[in-house]
């Protein structure tokens, strides 16, 4: 069956296509329409190597040149994960453009100018791996769904390695402080090495595409062969010096899952900056988000105003103080970055910051004239 004329048969459903197992579905048929009139063959990128990619289509891989859609903005290049129209044949064989993409999940480069980095593309789940055989950052564990729920992908934190934690109190102790950190998240405790857990992990990853997310030492590689399963991933242990895990995946590899659902694998992430993520960090921080509407002042900052639901919540007790700074750093940090590209907000921060500045030295002034 040619994918360029399927497009054509009203009869033809997603479920039948031979690309349906990849996430090919009657929306996709239609939005690639004007291109299989153009005679161009519709594919999944399942893998990205300097300049060059990896299409799964009808008749098989192939591998294709993105040199005509590869700009010089970073958030336009060809990503794992991308629907592409790509050349029935030619050597070399190139991809010509690819469709809208329905989610992205991305994060800031390391680069002084700020510029976003697409990890992958069309994701319906993002599963953040997180190893119980090291000491949990629940911070870097915020983070990261804060850019999963900005992606427009529905988050799940899996904690590998339980085997590792024997005693059953302990670990659910552990459990429950992600859960915290994770309102409205599932958490799945797993061990690969056992097959614990995995069930429910398939069952997550059965429905769509995820993208599986975590530092090195991780055990994604392992989560990712015990769903598959087969050893198709390479696996190293981690260092014994400082627990560490060594970079095993150098790519981004988009597979196929024999429960149905495709698995994107990623290299351990150094690190996750975020990227104009600003509703995703109010998703993770949904607690503090309801306080704040009850706050006195509509542009509270949850700092010392009066009024401030949120600070009485941690005063409280109800609210860990441990979240709300969290949540603040992550907020400033989201401000920045989108203050770099946008004049109108770097002019809105200068002004508060100005205001501010002037309430605590009133402030200060006043307390000075209570002192005399």
């Amino acid at each position: 069956m040619n994918l360029s004329s399927s497009s054509a048969s009203s009869a033809s459903s997603a479920w039948s296509h031979p690309l349906a197992g990849y996430g090919w579905d009657e929306e996709w048929e239609a939005a690639f329409t004007p291109f299989a009139e153009q005679g161009l063959l519709p594919g999944r990128v399942v893998r990205v190597d300097r300049g060059l990619c990896d299409v799964v289509t009808d008749g098989g891989t192939v591998r294709a040149d993105t040199a005509f859609v590869t700009p010089h903005d970073p958030m336009r290049v060809v990503c794992t994960g991308d629907w592409v129209a790509v050349e029935p044949g030619g050597s070399p064989r190139y991809v010509r453009t690819y469709l809208p993409r329905r989610t992205a999940f991305v994060r800031s480069t390391s680069s002084k100018r700020s510029e976003g980095q697409i990890l992958a593309a069309n994701v319906d789940h993002a599963i953040v791996a997180v190893s119980l055989a090291a000491e949990i950052d629940l911070g870097r564990i915020e983070r990261f769904l804060a850019l999963a729920w900005e992606s427009g992908a529905q988050p799940a934190v899996v904690l590998t390695k339980a085997d590792l934690v024997p005693d059953a109190v302990t670990r659910a102790h552990l459990v429950q402080d992600v859960e915290t950190s994770a309102p409205g998240v599932p958490v799945l405790a797993v061990s690969a090495a056992h097959a614990e857990g995995l069930d429910a992990v398939a069952a997550v990853v059965s429905g769509g595409t995820s993208v599986l997310l975590g530092q090195s030492g991780a055990g994604k590689s392992t989560l990712a062969n015990a769903l598959l399963g087969e050893d198709v991933m390479d696996v190293r242990g981690i260092r014994d010096v400082d627990g560490k895990g060594r970079h095993t995946t150098t790519t981004r590899n988009l597979l196929a899952l024999p429960g149905g659902g495709v698995l994107i694998d990623t290299p351990g992430l150094r690190g996750v900056g975020l990227w104009d993520a600003g509703t995703g960090v109010g998703q993770v921080f949904a607690e503090i988000e309801e306080l704040a509407e009850r706050c006195r002042f509509q542009d509270c900052a949850h700092a010392t105003e009066p009024g401030c639901a949120v600070t009485a919540a941690v005063d409280a007790g109800e609210l860990p103080v441990r979240r709300l700074e969290s949540y603040r750093k992550l907020m400033r940090e989201n401000q920045r970055i989108v203050a770099k590209t946008d004049a109108r907000l770097r002019a809105e921060i200068r002004k508060d910051w100005k205001r501010r500045s002037a309430a605590g030295r009133a402030a200060m002034e006043a307390k000075r004239g209570r002192l005399r």
